[in-house]
């Protein structure tokens, strides 16, 4: 009964989500790796320290979603490991399977087997039923003395931390240091830990080609997972408010389904709202071509309930298109309105319609927008945020940052700049 508590979707009573760390998740921990004991350690791996960028390197396990290679996104911890690599750095990372379960079996299994390799750790902490995998990580990390570092992703974990509070305190005072990506989510996860440092969703800007916008055409894109949370069917419906207004406007979605009924949700409305010729979806995109499908746009529509700071934003602002956005979550912190991007009302097609009408109304508007938006995420390029991540990472090696809750500390705001809170 127990284990069907664990197991069954993540979630369990505060009653038992209080222990879940030191009690329930342990002992299915050392359950399962006592089964799993025989399998090897792993193949080809340099156990030996490589020179490294600015100084010595680490042996690092990541644990995380490593997921490209079946079509999905590439995630920031896939591009970061693949980074410290290039520089001398060993790196184990989990998990690539593609079902769930299979995946925190993996995530487990790898973490066992390479937890006395390992000179520190790093752990993506999502909300929902993919916590678990971060508590269960968490658990036999701190059980076998591996320092780590825990990062944070979504609009949607501070929701999570308010309905699981003790669940989450204890996943986060586990690790050595705790990220985000951006000012919100360390401001709004700050009653489980306060010490967040902020590291932002890095680009390699080089390969963002940015041109003007100065004199948009109606070419809209929309690039994110069709999940209903990022409300996909609400860009069908904006273009057809928009298509009398706006003759000849264009709108390309891109993204996998993620199979939640978001994609049937974005089907309906097109052919209720009768635009099947003004729009299309062209399914997932490879990493290495998102510049390209965003250059094809000039446009950019952010249609989202709930988010953290989204890198196809990011990405969206580097190439200069004009973005208009939901204003939720972490957007306010990224987007200042008007300046850089354009912020509406949740849910609101017809907010989100008069804003793009905004850009060929209000003369220099698309123009200053997109030069803005460029300057802004040059401080997001991988030159700048790479060093950091590896500073981080030895400093955690080298048992630092352990007492950093009890005093001052410098984190980069999502701006690039610092700030010091105490």
């Amino acid at each position: 009964m127990r284990l069907r508590r664990v197991l069954g979707n993540g979630l369990c009573s505060d009653r038992h989500a209080a222990h879940s760390i030191d009690g329930a998740a342990e002992w299915f921990l050392v359950c399962m790796f006592e089964v799993t004991r025989s399998e090897p350690l792993g193949h080809g791996l340099d156990t030996t320290r490589g020179p490294g960028e600015g100084g010595e390197s680490r042996r690092l396990l990541m644990v995380g979603n490593f997921l490209s290679g079946h079509g999905l996104a590439r995630g920031v911890g896939e591009e970061l490991a693949d980074r410290l690599r290039v520089v001398g750095w060993p790196v184990v990372t989990t998990s690539d399977r593609l079902n769930r379960w299979a995946r925190w079996f993996q995530m487990m299994r790898v973490v066992r087997q390479h937890a006395g390799w390992a000179e520190v750790a790093h752990l993506d902490v999502f909300s929902g039923a993919a916590f678990l995998w971060a508590e269960t990580a968490a658990a036999w990390l701190k059980r076998r003395g591996v320092p780590f570092v825990a990062t944070l992703h979504g609009g949607n974990l501070p929701r999570f931390a308010a309905r699981w509070p003790r669940r989450v305190k204890r996943v986060l005072s586990a690790a050595r240091v705790v990220t985000a990506p951006s000012r919100y989510l360390a401001d709004h996860m700050a009653g489980s830990r306060r010490d967040i440092r902020i590291l932002p969703n890095p680009l390699e800007i080089s390969r963002y080609p940015w041109r003007s916008r100065e004199r948009p055409q109606p070419i809209l894109v929309w690039l994110r997972a069709l999940h209903r949370i990022y409300r996909p069917q609400l860009a069908a419906e904006v273009v057809a408010r928009l298509k009398r207004e706006l003759p000849g406007i264009g709108l390309t979605l891109y993204g996998p389904d993620k199979g939640d009924g978001a994609r049937q949700d974005w089907e309906a409305a097109v052919a209720a709202f009768d635009v099947g010729r003004e729009v299309s979806w062209a399914g997932g995109v490879p990493k290495a071509d998102v510049p390209r499908a965003l250059s094809g746009g000039d446009i950019f529509l952010n249609t989202t309930d709930v988010d953290n700071t989204p890198v196809s934003v990011i990405e969206a602002m580097a190439c200069g298109l004009c973005v208009v956005s939901t204003n939720v979550g972490g957007t306010p912190y990224l987007i200042e309105e008007g300046h850089d991007g354009l912020l509406v009302p949740p849910g609101d097609a017809g907010a989100i319609a008069a804003a793009v009408l905004r850009l060929f109304r209000e003369p220099g508007l698309a123009g200053r927008l997109s030069v803005h938006a460029r300057r802004k995420v040059e401080a997001y390029d991988w030159g700048a945020v790479l060093p950091q991540w590896m500073r981080l990472l030895r400093e955690v090696a080298d048992g630092g940052s352990a007492s950093m809750s009890h005093g001052s500390m410098k984190e980069n705001d999502s701006h690039g700049g610092t700030k010091t809170r105490r």
